[in-house]
């Protein structure tokens, strides 16, 4: 017996919906008839062609169990499962692309463990906004019993092609003689990584593993990570250390000296490792991406990967284009050409690419990682985050902000002069005299009000952030 459910009707019930990308709520709400149904909904509503379908998960406690419902909505809609395991989110998302198929990852990526979320492909790349409103309307059936689907059988076919994507564009000499330190804790990625890096010659260090859930947020990174990064340092010799958040699509690249280096920074580094012509990145990153002159292009979106990835599709054929966001996630637009070998276009954000675009970097210029950035303009960046705060409290406020921009001035920068221009692409915006900027926005999958400042200093960064994140927190 089956009885029909809206999706729409689901979302405002569970309290699981669209965020910035993918579909995210609390484990306790990420029910197995939750998970069902909008695996159901993507397969009809933007799938429709059956054929195989590529599924794997992070390692969060609750993700083996919310696959297996996800794998016997696949096969109740007559498609065949192609169960990947625990790996990262673009690895998954480039074996699907291979292979032409659609791709289904369970992962709450970088949010703390008590949450998890839905991560949808097309065989082309993710799903766009149009297509979660497809989802959001359909209609669908449901079983009285959701029997779960036996996951023992792992094909490995996809961690193989992610491995042999970067050895065979990067060669297997590339990263001969470096010593590079990965922080393991509960990243998904911290195997294939090891393999990766072993592939091109480098000698790994494994630090940090555990199999406690640790929420690594790339853009607003723990206070206790940035200490340990630098007794690690103090107490281990290398060139670099490495990590990712949870689903292996965000990158944390830290330096010989353990200091984590920001996202967008290392955006724009790899950005012109690669040679890119046309940069597409959301409006809270450094604004040195256009200062440094070395693209001809730069476009500006919301935050999301999906705005960038349709901020990509719109730009000129021929031309390489890449993307990235703040939290340093990196998408590849176009396919690379370089030294005689190809990278495919990956659409997606992944945390290997930049990681080894900068080691790279490092050894053909013969610098340390830390010396790296040295060559960009001066201008630093900072983020943090408010938590719990709701999502509705945010809009208020950056509403409230928005009508009176003196009182957004005295508790965002009070000492940076007056406002010379205001963004509204993405929250509240706001540019000073003095060069000054501080952007608040919501968070798009948790109960988060996030700050980004930049200037012309670290540390000046850093006080305008933590400075305005205090006086909103006291309103």
């Amino acid at each position: 017996m089956t009885q029909t459910l809206s999706i729409e009707s689901l979302m405002q019930t569970s309290n699981v919906g669209f965020g910035t990308s993918g579909a995210r709520g609390l484990v306790t709400d990420m029910t197995d008839t939750l998970c069902y149904a909008y695996t159901k909904a993507f397969l009809q509503a933007v799938v429709g062609k059956v054929g195989p379908v590529i599924l794997g998960h992070d390692l969060r406690p609750s993700s083996p169990r919310m696959a297996a419902a996800c794998a016997t909505a696949i096969e109740d809609r007559g498609y065949t499962v192609i169960y990947a395991g625990d790996l990262p989110t673009p690895a998954l998302a480039f074996y699907a692309s291979m292979i032409n198929a659609p791709c289904l990852v369970v992962t709450g990526s970088h949010i703390p463990f008590d949450r998890n979320g839905l991560k949808f492909y097309r065989a082309d790349g993710e799903i766009s906004k149009d297509d979660e409103n497809l989802m959001r309307a359909a209609l669908v059936g449901m079983p009285s019993v959701i029997t779960p689907f036996d996951l023992s059988t792992v094909d490995a076919h996809a961690k193989y092609a992610y491995v042999e994507r970067y050895l065979s564009f990067f060669g297997k000499a590339a990263l001969t003689g470096m010593r590079v330190a990965v922080y393991e804790h509960s990243s998904v990625a911290r195997d294939v990584l090891r393999d990766i890096l072993e592939g091109l010659g480098a000698t790994v260090l494994s630090l940090g593993r555990t199999e406690t859930f640790v929420p690594i947020d790339t853009e607003a990174v723990r206070a206790e990570d940035v200490a340990q990064a630098k007794l690690w340092a103090s107490e281990h010799d290398f060139d670099a250390i490495l990590s990712t958040d949870g689903d292996g699509d965000r990158p944390l690249i830290g330096d010989e000296n353990g200091q984590w280096l920001r996202g967008d920074v290392v955006g724009v580094l790899c950005a012109m490792y690669l040679k890119a012509d046309t940069v597409v990145t959301p409006v809270s990153s450094n604004t040195a991406l256009e200062l440094c002159g070395a693209f001809t292009e730069v476009i500006r979106t919301r935050i999301g990967s999906p705005y960038v990835i349709a901020g990509m599709a719109q730009t000129d054929a021929g031309a390489k284009v890449v993307g990235f966001e703040a939290n340093g996630g990196f998408l590849l637009g176009s396919d690379i050409h370089q030294n005689g070998r190809t990278l495919m276009a990956l659409p997606t954000r992944d945390a290997v690419l930049p990681m080894l675009a900068l080691l790279c970097m490092a050894r053909d210029q013969g610098l340390a990682v830390s010396s790296l950035s040295k060559a960009l303009p001066k201008r630093f960046t900072a983020s943090d985050r408010l938590q719990p705060f709701a999502t509705e409290k945010s809009a208020s406020l950056i509403a409230l902000f928005s009508r009176d921009l003196t009182l957004a001035a005295s508790r965002l920068a009070p000492d940076a002069g007056r406002i010379v221009s205001v963004n509204t692409v993405d929250g509240l915006r706001l540019n000073f005299t003095n060069g000054d900027i501080v952007h608040l926005r919501p968070s798009g999958n948790a109960p988060e009000l996030r700050c980004y400042a930049e200037a012309d200093t670290a540390v000046r960064a850093q006080a305008l952030c933590d400075g305005a994140l205090k006086r909103v927190g006291n309103l």
